[in-house]
């Protein structure tokens, strides 16, 4: 591809970056890690995009060209990995909200850091690549293995969106997947074809995939844990509701975490948080990808079931008991998890609207929290009792 072709895709490339970050600039979530990586990723991207246009100034002679040359080439080798570390950072925040991903990060600047030592020596022993004396771009030995930082990085991506594709909504899931097959396209295209460089335009359709399926959701999405909020939650009963008929509704489940109060006072609200993100992936572990979990406010969630039986409701309540024990007994946090539920299946006949169905299952929630308190404090004179006896 010639300069005024390569200058010409790489505008428009940029242009359609600039309208994604100023639309992702205005949503509500901008202090979250998934903003911040997406805005890096288009800031990078955008860099990059016009670093290549001076890495272009190849074979001319003129006196500014082979400085152009020099700076572009220089650059875009040093910012290769970059990108795909930043991409692996925003699908390990996708699958592992509460993971605070300090070794990958390490291992990532490891990477980068090496990628630079490589850069700076290849000026002098042209490893990556090198320039000739007149002006032209050629290939070093070695430019194979920059090539495989990116793949490398983009492979691991991929294999964990794969890998863990069950705790991954069905709504992200296909647009993670479909983000690492444009790039790496490119830069197969990129390695076997020589002059041919679509990678980093590639990248923008990427990016605009993950922006109108993800990033655009994000006004419905509850940041601390991933599910969906409040007002989402609100218009997909509505919903549910609308389309009910009496052979077929649906059903659902309001989840107060016990003792959230306890938690945040003893150990500080940043192990509160935790404890939200912790129970929004057991109750994520504990349903199928269709189903609807959601935040319903402080430590409350919701979750609406395509069910409309009320023995499979209860299968799904019992499994998440038994997720509750499980998790008491193998972690090592220094508080227990504690579930108080109340559940129903919407009955047609009662024409029922959300605020209303929603009541109704507070009030069942609230009855077992009681019963739930009652049956603690039984057992704690029990053990009074027991203390005495003895």
């Amino acid at each position: 591809m010639n300069l005024q072709g390569n200058v010409i895709i790489n505008v428009y490339s940029i242009a359609i970056l600039i309208i994604i970050g100023f639309h992702s600039f205005k949503d509500d979530e901008k202090g979250s890690c998934r903003y911040k990586l997406y805005f890096m990723m288009l800031q990078v991207t955008i860099l990059m995009l016009i670093v290549d246009i001076f890495s272009r100034f190849d074979g001319m002679s003129n006196t500014l060209y082979p400085i152009f040359n020099y700076i572009g080439n220089l650059l875009i080798f040093i910012l290769n990995p970059i990108l795909p570390s930043l991409w692996l950072l925003y699908v390990h925040y996708q699958v592992f909200p509460e993971d605070k991903k300090t070794k990958l990060i390490y291992l990532l600047l490891t990477i980068n850091i090496i990628n630079i030592a490589m850069v700076v020596l290849t000026q002098f022993f042209g490893w990556y690549y090198y320039i000739d004396s007149q002006n032209i771009y050629h290939r070093g030995h070695l430019f194979y293995i920059s090539c495989s930082f990116t793949v490398v990085l983009i492979i691991s991506a991929f294999a964990t969106i794969v890998i863990n594709r069950n705790i991954i909504a069905k709504k992200y899931y296909y647009s993670l997947v479909f983000f690492a097959i444009p790039p790496f396209i490119g830069v197969i295209l990129q390695i076997v074809i020589y002059g041919i460089s679509i990678m980093l335009n590639s990248v923008v359709l990427s990016l605009l995939i993950v922006f109108l399926n993800i990033q655009n959701h994000s006004m419905y999405i509850d940041y601390l844990t991933g599910v969906n909020n409040r007002r989402k939650l609100d218009e997909y009963m509505e919903k549910k509701i609308l389309s009910s008929t009496k052979y077929k509704t649906f059903s659902a489940i309001m989840i107060d975490l016990n003792n959230f109060k306890c938690i945040n006072d003893n150990f500080g609200h940043d192990m509160g948080d935790v404890a939200l993100q912790i129970s929004a992936k057991i109750l994520n572990s504990c349903v199928r990808s269709n189903d609807f979990i959601a935040r319903y406010g402080g430590d409350e969630f919701y979750i609406v079931l395509e069910t409309y039986n009320i023995n499979d409701l209860e299968i799904i309540v019992d499994r998440i008991k038994t997720a509750v024990e499980i998790f008491n007994e193998s972690s090592n946090q220094p508080y227990g998890l504690g579930f108080s539920m109340g559940y129903a299946v919407y009955d047609y006949n009662t024409h029922m609207t959300v605020e209303e169905f929603q009541k109704y299952i507070d009030v069942l929630m609230y009855g077992n929290k009681q019963s739930d308190i009652k049956q603690r404090i039984k057992t704690g004179n029990s053990l009074t009792n027991s203390a005495v006896n003895m």
